[in-house]
């Protein structure tokens, strides 16, 4: 199944929305409630403060690793988070935060995203490792969601100076201008982004090598939240992804489906953010070519 947008919230009771309530959370209340511009003042606010003077400025002591030499994490993803999770919840009372760094340290802040408060899904710093090298191409990554309905996305590339926002059925715009729907010329060869060589097991690898034929031309990946905005641009067909954490994806999903786009797993199954998804998966400028894309994954998997 390609997904053009997931519609099945399952939201039938109380029209209020119920915010910081005791009824049921609704999709269409959670965003009457919401402040948009409140949220992109709060990631602008939080990247002034914990990202951006630490830019090109970091001692070796605050840079770790996480799972390994490629997966790493600095003081400025941890601050931001906390800066983020905290003025969030503020502007949205009763709602949650599944942050990158929260689920490191505690997998079960996960459990959030399939529960009845509305959850704001945050990587602090999308693209750590060129954050790290002093590479302008990281961002920060905000979405909310309920019951895994994504509703509203902030993409924000400080160092790029761009913050690309989209709300569900209301589309998406960059720096304030609309984002409008593109696709592929046809017979043009199709620029994907797949998952980088460094973060691949060998079967994955070799899954991803059936998008290296004719007609295709892929690379590894940079920040995926840029990946996906390249999509919702024009500059990037598509992407092909090996892994599903929910905060490198879900504001770029919600972007792409927002500017005409579709996605869909190697199983032909709309991508869920709450987990379990079959593996890759894929999101594109349009419809043909995400089932161009899957065609050849999965004819590998």
């Amino acid at each position: 199944m390609i997904e053009a947008m997931r519609t099945d919230t399952g939201d039938t009771t109380d029209e209020s929305g119920a915010v910081g309530g005791a009824a049921a959370h609704t999709a269409d209340g959670v965003l009457r409630a919401l402040n948009p511009a409140a949220v992109e003042d709060a990631v602008r606010k939080a990247a002034a403060a914990e990202i951006m003077p630490r830019f090109r400025q970091l001692a070796a002591h605050e840079v770790l690793e996480k799972n390994g030499p490629h997966d790493l994490v600095t003081v400025a993803d941890r601050l931001a988070e906390e800066h983020l999770t905290a003025a969030l919840t503020s502007l949205l009372p009763g709602s949650l935060v599944v942050g990158e760094e929260a689920v490191h340290a505690d997998p079960a802040v996960l459990e959030a995203l399939g529960g009845d408060a509305p959850v704001w899904i945050v990587d602090p710093v999308d693209g750590t490792r060129q954050f790290v090298h002093g590479d302008p191409g990281f961002a920060t990554l905000v979405t909310l969601a309920l019951r895994g309905e994504l509703l509203a996305s902030w993409t924000y590339a400080p160092a790029l100076d761009l913050m690309a926002t989209a709300r569900r059925g209301a589309g998406a715009e960059l720096n304030g201008q609309p984002l409008r729907r593109s696709a592929p010329a046809t017979g043009a060869v199709l620029d994907v982004a797949i998952s980088h060589y460094d973060f691949t097991t060998d079967q994955q690898k070799r899954v991803l090598a059936a998008l290296e034929t004719d007609g295709v031309a892929p690379r590894p990946c940079g920040s995926a939240g840029l990946e996906y905005l390249h999509i919702a641009t024009g500059e990037l067909d598509a992407v092909a992804f090996s892994w599903e954490n929910a905060w490198d994806h879900a504001a770029g999903l919600l972007l792409v489906h927002e500017t005409g786009g579709a996605s869909g797993t190697v199983a032909g199954e709309p991508f869920r953010v709450t987990g379990g998804n079959a593996l890759p998966f894929t999101a594109a400028r349009d419809e043909e070519t995400a089932r161009r894309i899957l065609g050849l994954l999965a004819a590998a998997n």
